[in-house]
C-alpha cells in the first residue's frame, strides 16, 4: 500500500481491530456494544478514496446518528472476503462477483446490501509517447500486443478486467501480452519508469502521479466508459440479515445519506479526504476528485442494477476466472435501499 493511500485515521482503533482478527474472532459473532453504540467492522481490500461514502458516512456523524459505530480494517490479497465468510468482520466492500464465487457451497451466503462505486474506477495509461492510434479493437490489439502490461493483484477485479479487455480486442492474454501482476497498485509508477512495463491498469491518485512525474500522458482508456458495474458495493452474510435486520437499515440509510452528500457537496468531501487522506498532496486530492466526479464513479442512489451486476459477471466469466451462472437475487438484496430511498 502505498504511503499516499495509507490513512493515519484511528490507527489505534485499526490495530485493535487487526490484532482481534489474527487471534481468530469466533465464526458468527456478533458485534460488541461500546458506550451504547453498535459496533461494526467492516473489510476493505485496501483504504482507497473511491470508498469516501462509508467515509463521509463516519465523518459526519451518519452513522452515530443512528446508533452505529463504524470501523474500518483493512484487508488485502482478497482476505477483505475470507474475513466475513469466517465471520471475522461484520462486513466488506468488494465487488458483487466475489460474493458469488465466496457463496458456492455456502450454507451462509453473502449478500450485496448496499452500492458504492458504481463504475469500474480504472483507467489505462501508456509509458510516455507511446499511445494506440485510436480506441477502436482493432488499433488497441495492434497496441496490446507484445507489450509488458502491470495488471496489479493476480485474481482481483482490475487483473480481470485488463484480461478481459485483451479478449475483447482478439487477443489471448496469456500469449499475446507480457501479464505483470503486483500486490500494490501504486507501484506502477517504479514500474513505468524503470522500463519494466509499458502498459498499467491504474486509477487515482496515481494516474496525477504519473502525468506530474512525465511518465504518461493522460489515460488512453476509460473503463467508467462500460456503465453500470458495480465496482465496490457493501455486503453482509445472510444471517445477518435475518438476526440484525434493524442494525442493516441503520447502516444503509447512513450510506444513502452520504451519497446524497456527495452528490451536492464537494466541499465536504474534500475536508473528509483531507482528514482521511493527510499524505495525499493537493493535486492528488484534486485530480481524484475531479475523475471521480467527471466519470460518475459514486452510485447516486445505492442500488445495484441488474445490467451492471450482469456485465461484472459477464467480465469474469470472460476471463475464465468464474463460469458459474449465479441469479442476481442470490447475490444482492436490496431491500433495505428501497426502504432508505422511500423514506427521503
Amino acid at each position: 500500500m502505498s504511503s499516499n493511500l495509507q490513512s493515519s485515521h484511528r490507527l489505534t482503533r485499526r490495530a485493535a481491530i487487526a490484532s482481534a482478527v489474527a487471534t481468530g474472532i469466533a465464526a458468527g459473532s456478533r458485534p460488541v456494544f461500546a458506550q451504547s453504540l453498535k459496533t461494526l467492522v467492516i473489510a476493505e481490500p485496501v483504504h482507497n478514496l473511491g470508498y469516501a461514502p462509508v467515509y463521509i458516512a463516519a465523518d459526519q456523524g451518519f452513522f452515530k446518528n443512528r446508533g452505529l459505530d463504524v470501523s474500518m480494517l483493512q484487508a488485502a490479497n482478497g482476505s477483505h472476503v475470507t474475513a466475513l465468510v469466517s465471520g471475522q468482520v461484520w462486513g466488506n466492500i468488494g465487488g458483487p462477483e466475489s460474493n458469488a464465487m465466496a457463496n458456492v457451497g455456502k450454507a451462509d451466503p453473502l449478500k450485496t446490501i448496499c452500492n458504492l462505486v458504481n463504475r469500474a474506477n480504472l483507467y489505462l495509461v501508456a509509458r510516455k509517447g507511446l499511445a494506440p492510434k485510436s480506441s477502436s479493437k482493432a488499433d488497441l490489439a495492434a497496441f496490446f500486443k507484445g507489450k509488458k502490461f502491470a495488471l496489479a493483484r493476480h485474481g482481483g477485479t482490475p487483473d480481470l478486467l485488463g484480461r478481459w479487455l485483451i479478449m475483447e480486442v482478439g487477443l489471448n492474454p496469456e500469449k499475446d501480452i507480457e501479464v505483470v501482476n503486483q500486490a500494490d497498485m501504486a507501484a506502477v509508477l517504479a514500474m513505468v519508469k524503470n522500463g519494466a512495463v509499458e502498459v498499467a491498469i491504474t486509477q487515482e491518485p496515481f494516474i496525477t502521479a504519473g502525468l506530474e512525474q512525465g511518465l504518461w500522458d493522460q489515460p488512453f482508456y476509460s473503463y467508467p466508459e462500460l456503465g453500470d458495474y458495480p465496482y465496490s458495493v457493501v455486503s453482509v452474510r445472510q444471517s445477518t440479515i435475518a438476526s440484525e435486520p434493524p442494525i442493516v437499515q441503520a447502516f444503509v440509510d447512513a450510506v444513502i445519506e452520504a451519497l446524497n452528500l456527495a452528490a451536492r457537496d464537494r466541499g465536504a468531501i474534500e475536508a473528509m479526504t483531507r482528514k482521511e487522506f493527510p499524505t495525499l498532496s493537493a493535486a492528488g486530492v484534486k485530480a481524484t476528485l475531479d475523475r471521480i466526479y467527471a466519470d460518475h464513479i459514486w452510485s447516486t442512489d445505492g442500488m445495484v442494477a441488474e445490467k451492471g451486476y450482469a456485465l461484472d459477471m459477464d467480465v469474469v466469466a470472460k476471463t475464465g476466472a468464474f463460469t458459474k451462472s449465479v441469479p442476481y437475487n442470490d447475490v444482492v438484496d436490496m431491500q433495505f435501499v428501497w426502504k432508505a430511498l422511500q423514506k427521503r
